[in-house]
C-alpha cells in the first residue's frame, strides 16, 4: 500500500451488487448483440418490414365502388354535418368553392362513386388533404352522399 500526503490506498473489493450487475449487462450485451446483428443471427428489420407489408396487403378491405348511402336521407343529413365542420372551410358552405374547388361543377379527378372516394381518402397535391384516417370509410361516403345530393338536385336537404 503506498501512502502519499495521508491518502491511503487500499485493495477494497467491489460489493457484491455491483459485481453481479456489471456481470448482468455484460451478459446482455452479448445476448443484443448476437441476436440483433444480421450477419450473426439472420434478423433484420426489413424482414420484419416485409412480413408487415404482406400482412397488410392481405388484410386489405375492398372499398365498394358504389356509394352505399347514395339516396339514404338520414346519412345525407349526417354527411353535411360532417361536410359542414370538414369541408366547408375550403369548399364553401354551399359547396360552390372558396380556396377549393367548385364540387357543383365538373370535377377534375373524375366523377365516379369510387375516384370521389379516392380523391376524399388519399388526397390530391396541390391543397387537398387526405381524409381518411379522421374521418374513415362510412363518413367519407356519407359526404360524398351529401354533395352528390346537391349536384343532382341542385338544392340541400
Amino acid at each position: 500500500m503506498a501512502e502519499c500526503d495521508g491518502i491511503k490506498e487500499s485493495n477494497k473489493k467491489i460489493p457484491r451488487g455491483w459485481l453481479i450487475f456489471y456481470i448482468g449487462v455484460i451478459i446482455w450485451l452479448v445476448w443484443y448483440i448476437a441476436s440483433y446483428t444480421p450477419q450473426i443471427s439472420g434478423w433484420s428489420y426489413y424482414k420484419v418490414y416485409e412480413e408487415d407489408v404482406k400482412k397488410h396487403k392481405a388484410t386489405k378491405v375492398e372499398v365498394p365502388t358504389e356509394n352505399p348511402y347514395e339516396h339514404n336521407d338520414k346519412a345525407i343529413a349526417e354527411g353535411k354535418g360532417i361536410f359542414m365542420a370538414n369541408c366547408a372551410v375550403c369548399h364553401g358552405e354551399n359547396l360552390k368553392g372558396g380556396v377549393g374547388p367548385d364540387l357543383t361543377g365538373h370535377l377534375k379527378y373524375g366523377e365516379t362513386d369510387d375516384k370521389k372516394y379516392l380523391t376524399v381518402a388519399k388526397g390530391r397535391g396541390g391543397g387537398m388533404p387526405p381524409f381518411e384516417q379522421q374521418l374513415g370509410r362510412d363518413r367519407i361516403w356519407k359526404v360524398l352522399a351529401y354533395i352528390d345530393s346537391v349536384r343532382e338536385y341542385g338544392k340541400t336537404p
